[in-house]
């Protein structure tokens, strides 16, 4: 049996925000592994195709409407998951948005709507699963989606960017918390690189600055035309989390590059360095 079928079959999994995109290809492989998913997203209709696409596999999958923007949501779902299955052995706080305008242009409620969701639905995500967890007593994996822009930085992306900058760190904390607590819970930071994902279609761009249109377009033509295969990329992600890494790639090759980058302008002290890809797409 093959590591992460060993690690994850029979467990219940949790995962935000999985009515499409990754969230969608991880509830797939993680039915796909003998898990019962409990798919969650903010779009009840979208979670019900999910769960449908994973019991027509011959999977066990139920849905469940969550606002992660709203703590006690989470809180909700966490009584919920345990009082109907007493565990839960994989959670990933996936849900996110991805953001596109001029730092200034970006209106409150875009920028409220994507804190709240990128960084507080992870936050609140842990903090109402993990007490759970603990006492159950049983090994569980955490993983947190992060992103290749945790390090570096892209303009009229900057809302996004300051988001997975966050996650990283509270990730990396995380860590080193139930190491020093001695728990049986083992933290991934989940590292996308281009993948195939609907993040940056037009619709999800409600709210965006017009300015932001042709970025947008842009960058959602690059992920359709070159980036990875969803179910291959998610794959690949559990079976690092099951192996009990902290980083969790899908294209180790490009983190590798943005990582050395961010470390050249750590130690240099050298000024914000522009991404090529910047110019290509700049925000008009």
């Amino acid at each position: 049996m093959a590591r992460d079928a060993a690690v994850f079959k029979d467990g219940v999994a949790v995962i935000t925000g999985a009515g499409s995109g990754i969230g969608a290809g991880l509830a797939r492989r993680a039915g796909v592994l003998g898990m019962t998913v409990v798919v969650t997203d903010v779009n009840a209709a979208s979670a019900a195709q999910t769960v449908a696409a994973i019991t027509a596999a011959g999977g066990r999958a139920e849905a469940e409407r969550v606002d992660v923007s709203i703590p006690e949501e989470l809180d909700r779902l966490a009584e919920l998951v345990f009082a109907r299955h007493g565990e839960v052995r994989l959670l990933i706080n996936n849900a996110g948005i991805e953001t596109v305008g001029n730092t200034w242009e970006v209106p409150t409620a875009r920028w409220e709507a994507t804190l709240n969701i990128n960084v507080h639905g992870v936050i609140h995500g842990v903090r109402a699963f993990v007490p759970r967890i603990v006492a159950s007593g049983k090994e569980a994996w955490i993983g947190n989606l992060a992103s290749v822009g945790a390090f570096g930085q892209m303009p009229g992306q900057t809302a996004y960017t300051v988001t997975k900058h966050a996650v990283q760190a509270f990730s990396e904390c995380l860590y080193l918390e139930m190491e020093l607590k001695n728990l049986p819970i083992h933290v991934s930071s989940i590292v996308p690189g281009m993948m195939r994902t609907n993040i940056f279609n037009a619709e999800a761009g409600e709210g965006e600055p017009a300015s932001a249109s042709g970025h947008r377009r842009a960058m959602f033509e690059m992920m359709r035309d070159h980036g990875m295969d969803i179910d291959e990329g998610c794959r690949l992600f559990l079976e690092q989390m099951a192996d009990g890494k902290f980083w969790v790639h899908s294209d180790p090759v490009m983190s590798e590059q943005i990582i050395a980058g961010r470390i050249r302008f750590l130690q240099d002290q050298i000024p914000p360095i522009m991404p090529d890809l910047a110019r290509q797409v700049a925000v008009e």
